[in-house]
Formats: C-alpha cells, sequence, structure tokens
C-alpha cells in the first residue's frame, strides 16, 4: 500500500460536503435514520447531475471522513494524523475512498478515481466452486441491465437464479397453507409432530413461515452478528427432504428458520434459511442437514459461502444490529453484498474505462473484507464496520 499512500490526493472536486445541519428540511426528512450515529456528520452530493453522471451518488460521511476531505481540498499526501489514526488499515481505508469517488489520486499529470485509479492494482480471482461461478454468473447478468437505480440493479442481482413462476407453482403452492400441507408440516402431516415438538410458530409475513426454537438461544436474542445456513434443494426435491431438514435443525439446535410462504419462496434460491448464534452451531446443523440430504439435487444461493453438496448448503453472516440497511430496516448478508455490488457495477459503466464493471465490482468487493472465491466476509468484519 506503500505506493498509494505516498503519492498526492485530493477531495474529489465533484462532490460538495454539506454538514447535515444545514440541508433542506425535506432533504433531512428523507435521511431521517442518519443523525443516529453519534459520528454523523452529513452528506458528499454530486455538485451537479451532468458533472457526475450515474457513478457519483450521494454518501453519508462520519466526522474523520468529513475532515480528510476538508483537508485535501488542497491536493497533498495522506495526512500523517490519518496514518497514524488509522496504522495498517489506513491503505485499504485510503483504497475505498478513491475507488467510491470521495477521493482522487494522481495519475500521469492529472487525478483519477474508480477503475482507472485501481485497474491496476487488482488481484485476480481465486477459484471457487459452483456458488462463486454462479455469483460471478449474477454479475455479468447484472452488468448487461439497462438498470441505473442502485436499489432496482441490487434486487435484481439479489433474486438471480429463482426458478420461474410456473401455473404448476401456482398450483400447487399457491398459500401458506398450501406450501405447510406440500412440505408435511400442516395438521396431521407426517413431520407436524416434530415440528411441535421442536418449534413454536412466529408471527408470519407476507414472504415467510417462521419458526423459533423451543429451547436454543438465537442470535438476536444476543445481540450479536447473524450467522445464517441456506439450505437450497430444488423445488422438485424439497417435499421429499424437509423431514430430514427438520430432524437436522433441532439436533443442531438451530435458533430459528424460515421457509418461503408461497410458490414465488419456495422457487427463490435461499428457500430454506436457519439461524444461529455462533458457526460453530451452524456447521454442526451443515454436517447434520448433509448426511441426512447428500445426492439431493441442489438449486444454489449466489453470494452466499458454499458448504456443501454443490450449492445445496452454503452460508453467510448478517450484519449486528448497529449495521443497517441504507434503504431502511436490519440489513442482510445477501443484501449487503447486493447493495454494494450494484453501485459498483453503476460507477464502472458509468466511469468511460474500457473494463468489465463486474470485475471492478468484485474488487470493490474485495476492500470491505470479502473474498470473491468463497465469498466469506473477513473475520473483523463486523468489527470494522
Amino acid at each position: 500500500m506503500q505506493d498509494l499512500l505516498g503519492r498526492e490526493l485530493r477531495a474529489n472536486p465533484a462532490y460538495e460536503l454539506v454538514l447535515w445541519d444545514r440541508l433542506a428540511p425535506e432533504e433531512r426528512r428523507a435521511l431521517d435514520r442518519l443523525p443516529r450515529d453519534p459520528d454523523f456528520y452529513g452528506i458528499l452530493r454530486p455538485r451537479s447531475p451532468e458533472e457526475a453522471g450515474a457513478a457519483l451518488g450521494v454518501k453519508a460521511v462520519d466526522r474523520d471522513t468529513a475532515l480528510l476531505f476538508l483537508t485535501l481540498r488542497e491536493p497533498g499526501p495522506l495526512p500523517s494524523y490519518v496514518r497514524s489514526a488509522l496504522g495498517e488499515a489506513a491503505g485499504r481505508t485510503v483504497e475505498r475512498l478513491i475507488a467510491d469517488g470521495v477521493l482522487e489520486i494522481e495519475h500521469e499529470g492529472g487525478f483519477v478515481w474508480g477503475p482507472a485509479a485501481l485497474q491496476s492494482r487488482w488481484e485476480p480471482i481465486p477459484a471457487g466452486g459452483r456458488l462463486a461461478e454462479l455469483s460471478i454468473a449474477a454479475l455479468r447478468y447484472g452488468q448487461a441491465l439497462a438498470i441505473d437505480d442502485p436499489l432496482r440493479l441490487s434486487f435484481r442481482l439479489y433474486g438471480y437464479n429463482r426458478r420461474p413462476l410456473s401455473p404448476r407453482w401456482l398450483r400447487l403452492l399457491s398459500s401458506p397453507e398450501a406450501v405447510q400441507a406440500y412440505l408435511g408440516i400442516a395438521p396431521g402431516g407426517d413431520h407436524r409432530k416434530l415440528l411441535d415438538r421442536t418449534w413454536r410458530l412466529s408471527p408470519p409475513s407476507e414472504a415467510w413461515l417462521s419458526w423459533r426454537s423451543r429451547a436454543a438461544e438465537t442470535a438476536a436474542d444476543s445481540g450479536g452478528a447473524t450467522w445464517k445456513l441456506y439450505i437450497s434443494p430444488a423445488p422438485e426435491a424439497l417435499a421429499e427432504g424437509f423431514g430430514a431438514v427438520l430432524e437436522a435443525l433441532a439436533a443442531a439446535r438451530a435458533g430459528q428458520f424460515k421457509i418461503g410462504a408461497g410458490a414465488a419462496g419456495l422457487l427463490r434460491p435461499d428457500k430454506i434459511v436457519a439461524y444461529f448464534p455462533s458457526f460453530e452451531r451452524l456447521e454442526e446443523a451443515a454436517r447434520a442437514v448433509e448426511s441426512r440430504l447428500g445426492g439431493v439435487a441442489a438449486q444454489g444461493v449466489p453470494f452466499t459461502s458454499e458448504i456443501a453438496g454443490d450449492g445445496l448448503l452454503s452460508w453467510g453472516m448478517d450484519p449486528p444490529v448497529t449495521e443497517r440497511d441504507p434503504w431502511g430496516g436490519r440489513e442482510s448478508w445477501r443484501l449487503w453484498l447486493t447493495h454494494r455490488l450494484a453501485r459498483a457495477l453503476i460507477a464502472a459503466r458509468s466511469s468511460g474505462e474500457e473494463v468489465e464493471p463486474w470485475r471492478y465490482a468484485v474488487e470493490r468487493l474485495r476492500l470491505e473484507g470479502v473474498d470473491p472465491g468463497s465469498w466469506t466476509p473477513a473475520a473483523s468484519q463486523w468489527a470494522r464496520s
């Protein structure tokens, strides 16, 4: 990182820094969740749509980032106070700021940011399993879509590898009650006694049917990060194997689990999600499921870390309750990923550089501590967040 830290930097002149108190009332209402963070300062916003294009969006900044931005309005090397405060993290932090266009770096007599600044620093993508390949395919699909709205593009990435909602599935899984009958957990069903003995039904939502353990602590109870086990059999294999899933989750003391509430929910790749307060408990459950479902056809969940079964089992780690979705609510692991990937795809497309957007998106995510070969977060991921 020393070559990067030794070069001149400057605040991106396409941005203006605005203190929260000086935003118009309607702007403050639209962003009313941001001031809950005690370190929050204000926002960076493009000075003009024509100047920034779709590559730069509005960014919330804390006091430290605001001070650095104001300091580097006059170009110069990274200030010594930042090096001292950040230590070994200084290089990676500056790379993220350059990638996002908050800062620019000197290059061949000018200043650049984004792909133009960091392309020479890209690392090879390590070979991964089926889900790693599926995730790259999702990104290639996303870069081909003519969508410049980050939220819309994020949800298209999030939904990649869904099965088509055919008339057959709509008839078969027409309601939550039909789903429970199909899976053998309706009253009188083959697996209902096991379900009632181990789990209690949570209030249903439009998208999910959810149960909590009658005994085990959940990650939500402990207030920490949530470890999620994704169980993704092909829809055709789901009914036959669901009893084995229930047995395995009970044996591993899962804190809670949920299933899709209708046809659309059971055709999505992440159709069964179980929650654990530690990775060790998740791993125990994965072994139990694999031993019972070995050989079952898998669908596979993009942007998760593969465990076994050619994508049948995978995992992710939700942020703690302090990390929230910028569009409202607690942010899940896959949404945390797809929101950032969508913004990177749009930024790369709009940069004018000859670079494949999916490749830049992968490198931008690597700067957040995510391994693009396995889609695993760094051990310190949420400690840093």
